[in-house]
């Protein structure tokens, strides 16, 4: 950094610390986009930055900084958490006593596109729900994930689920927002469950489906921890979550012609918009196969 920062910059980050609880990972980010500003600004006036003139910057001066922010290939997730970063400061500015800036009020965030969903292949994923069980444990971690590929749940549905829930062959599950949908169950899928429920002790119908080693409801840190430690005995790649066994649920149901509100129903996607998403992962495995096969695509 090419000038100090203010006294009030330090007290910011303090108290983002302190009374906020924010992560290492913010602060450090924080601080290195405050930090960045001022660089800017030093080496635009070429003098030194003071705080009086930290709190007056003009929507121009951002502007300018961001341009060059972008001119340096930043990405616009990178921008908006820099512009996220000023709106904080200046918020926090404003509760302690210092003039509002309008200029940091006007500053609206770049649009920023989420990731697209990494899924398995089919391989992957198969290979994933193939695996021999000799502990209890491992019936009941097949059994999960296995209900997240063949049925489309978030973690966080499939470990609320109730013995009873599964008694049918399709099960009410509630999503966000406690909506409820209607989810069939696959042969597999309920092969997977009962093989389970055999290895499970005091599986009353109002039970937790899925319990921990002390017989709680499970801990999704735990389902997350196994995922990881099986993943790496497979061989299958860093992607390979809980969320991405849902992923692929979807991306292998579009790739078979399911349509696109069917399973914007089966995900309990209150927006289209969102199962959508989908449609590019699709495009862009077509294009890779044709890449990677046609006898021409080297050309």
């Amino acid at each position: 950094m090419s000038t100090a920062a203010p006294p009030l910059v330090e007290s910011w980050l303090a108290a983002l610390k302190t009374q906020r609880r924010a992560s290492r990972h913010t602060l450090s980010n924080y601080q290195r986009d405050l930090a960045d500003l001022l660089s800017f600004l030093h080496e635009h006036e070429g003098r030194v930055i003071t705080q009086s003139d930290l709190l007056s910057i003009t929507l121009s001066q951002l502007r300018s900084w961001l341009a060059q922010r972008h001119g340096r290939g930043n990405s616009a997730s990178t921008r908006a958490r820099a512009i996220s970063a000023l709106k904080s400061f200046f918020k926090w500015a404003e509760r302690n006593g210092h003039p509002a800036n309008k200029a940091a009020h006007l500053l609206t965030r770049p649009k920023v596109n989420p990731p697209l969903p990494r899924a398995l292949s089919s391989e992957q994923a198969q290979l994933l729900v193939s695996q021999p069980t000799h502990a209890w444990t491992q019936a009941r971690d097949l059994a999960l994930f296995t209900l997240l590929y063949g049925a489309g749940l978030r973690l966080a549905e499939a470990l609320s689920l109730k013995v009873g829930a599964i008694e049918a062959e399709q099960i009410v599950v509630t999503g966000k927002g406690n909506k409820q949908r209607l989810v069939p169950l696959l042969p597999a899928v309920r092969s997977a469950l009962r093989g389970w429920l055999k290895w499970r002790p005091d599986a009353g119908r109002d039970s937790d489906l899925f319990i921990g080693v002390r017989g709680d409801a499970l801990n999704p840190a735990v389902a997350q921890k196994s995922l990881r430690v099986i993943r790496a005995q497979l061989g299958l790649p860093a992607h390979t979550t809980p969320h991405a066994l849902r992923h692929s649920f979807a991306t292998q149901l579009l790739g078979a012609g399911a349509d696109l509100r069917v399973i914007q129903e089966l995900l309990g996607h209150s927006s289209l918009s969102t199962t959508q998403r989908y449609t590019k992962v699709d495009t862009e495995q077509l294009i890779a196969a044709h890449a990677a096969a046609h006898p021409r695509a080297k050309g």
